[in-house]
């Protein structure tokens, strides 16, 4: 059994004004992309285990992943990533004897010439192959399903975990689907409910939150016999014709369960929708409840800044909090991440040891975020490379300088690195466990990063492209009406089945 592999991820925010490019990503071909996920908590490593145990041979074709989420990716640069992933899908079928497909997406990309870039490379991946080969593809519960996606696959797994910890174990499912499919007489039916609603905020804690009865839907579903489930969530930010929440079941062949199983889902999802949104104080509200725990019982507060979460594809380099801080009078000690590259060539120009006047924030989104003038000690300079405590890869942040503004700490990259964990502080030299206050550029963490100890979260409504705060972004593509961004907006089911048998025939 040979069975080819390949990947394509990045997660973007359209109202991020800055471009992404090529050069946020790195790639693999061949064999390399086995070699790099061999023993990585990814969902190729989860997939290469199982086929493996399988005895199945892996075809490597062409591997495209964003070091982190940004802006819409540039047309120039989507254009030739997607000729060059399809080269390695066509080097690789050339090869001949490719019993099936496993693809690693997100779901969440968008380029300035394509809304649906992953539909896009399951159209022609299904051009180049035919219509006999299985093609199974794993996402991010915070993709964008489109109809154009399921028309051109069999199936597919999705995350069942949000802060994500199950990217091997999606990648796992996705290759038992595949090798199910492939071994055995099975009928995938995709059954897709489109839910009019977009979601923040703690209860989507899939540990915790309202979402887990949801998750546990899901999986249930599948104890009952089913192939797979999943529920998209999508992503907020990418503001594309599709953009909605999904709920969707994949039967063996039945498919009035797929659907019967796919509404009660989605109408769960529907009436929870109100609870399900983020609870904000404004800056100058956070900035007083953070000194009034210094004052009192003390410790660690973080103040989550979600609007600037570079992995969700915000720019990284807003000051607001920082400033607020400042002009709030806050006296404990701050530890603030940012993206301003002409600060760190500043700092790099003065060295170590120097006091400099610089700007920080505002360079890459300056429509939202002025400019502030800050006099800072240098005490650290850096080549931006750094260990992902999550994922154990190396993530590269570009010239990376540490300021210190009296008791305040920023850490200052020339490019967005994630903030979905401590890798830039811990990078920096940093322990965030010594700080009163912790800024949190991300809109969930997993526990242990920060909730097991810090004394209080505070979701602050500061301005970005990734704001909580969904009516503030103004979606101006995605279809209307869409709560929360219309209060008054309507639900009702209307499930759509999608079907491909593995021996051909075209999807319905």
């Amino acid at each position: 059994m040979r069975i080819l592999v390949a990947e394509c991820k990045q997660e973007v925010s359209t109202f991020n004004p800055e471009l992404s490019t090529r050069k946020d990503f790195v790639y693999s071909s061949g064999d390399e992309i086995a070699a790099f996920h061999a023993g990585i908590d990814s969902e190729i490593g989860g997939a290469l285990a199982v086929f493996r145990e399988a005895g199945a041979d892996i075809v490597g074709g062409y591997s495209a992943r964003a070091i982190s989420s940004a802006g819409t990716l540039a047309a120039d640069d989507w254009t030739s990533l997607a000729a060059d992933f399809l080269d390695g899908m066509e080097r690789a079928w050339a090869g001949g004897g490719i019993d099936g497909i496993y693809l690693s997406l997100h779901g969440a990309m968008c380029a300035a010439n394509e809304s649906d870039p992953e539909g896009y490379l399951l159209q022609e991946t299904r051009r180049i192959v035919g219509e006999q080969v299985p093609i199974v593809c794993s996402f991010d519960l915070h993709g964008i399903v489109t109809e154009r996606m399921l028309s051109h696959l069999n199936a597919f797994t999705v995350y069942w975990t949000y802060p994500h910890n199950d990217f091997s174990d999606t990648g796992a499912r996705a290759a038992r689907l595949l090798l199910r499919i492939l071994n055995e007489d099975v009928d995938p039916v995709m059954a897709l409910v489109r839910i009019p609603a977009l979601i923040r905020g703690d209860e989507t804690i899939t540990a915790t939150g309202l979402i887990k009865g949801r998750i546990d839907e899901c999986k249930a579903f599948v104890d009952d016999g089913g192939m797979s489930a999943g529920m998209f969530w999508g992503n907020p930010f990418t503001d594309v014709p599709e953009l909605s929440s999904y709920s969707i079941m994949i039967s063996d062949g039945d498919e009035q369960s797929a659907i019967d199983a796919a509404v009660i889902s989605a109408t769960n999802f529907w009436n929870d929708r109100a609870a399900m949104q983020s609870p904000l104080v404004s800056i100058e509200t956070a900035v007083q409840q953070a000194q009034a725990i210094k004052d009192s019982s003390g410790g660690t507060v973080v103040l989550i800044d979600a609007a600037d979460a570079t992995s969700s594809g915000a720019s990284g380099d807003s000051n607001a909090v920082l400033r607020g801080l400042i002009d709030g009078g806050y006296d404990g000690s701050v530890l603030f991440p940012i993206v301003d590259a002409p600060a760190v060539a500043a700092a790099f120009e003065a060295g170590i040891g120097a006091t400099i006047t610089v700007k920080l924030g505002g360079t890459v989104d300056p429509e939202r975020f002025e400019p502030l003038e800050v006099k800072a000690y240098v005490r650290l300079l850096s080549d931006g490379r750094m260990m992902s405590e999550s994922f154990g890869v190396e993530w590269y942040g570009g010239k990376t300088a540490v300021l210190e503004i009296g008791k305040m700490v920023i850490c200052v990259t020339s490019r967005a690195v994630p903030l979905l964990d401590r890798t830039i502080f811990y990078a920096c030299g940093q322990d965030p466990k010594r700080f009163d206050c912790v800024i949190q550029k991300s809109p969930h963490c997993r526990y242990e990063f920060f909730k097991a100890w810090a004394t209080e979260h505070i979701g602050v409504d500061a301005p970005g492209s990734t704001s909580a705060n969904l009516p503030y972004l103004g979606h101006t593509v995605c279809a209307r009406p869409m709560y929360p961004m219309e209060r008054d907006a309507t639900f009702t089911p209307e499930p759509k089945i999608f079907r491909r048998r593995a021996q051909g025939g075209a999807s319905t």
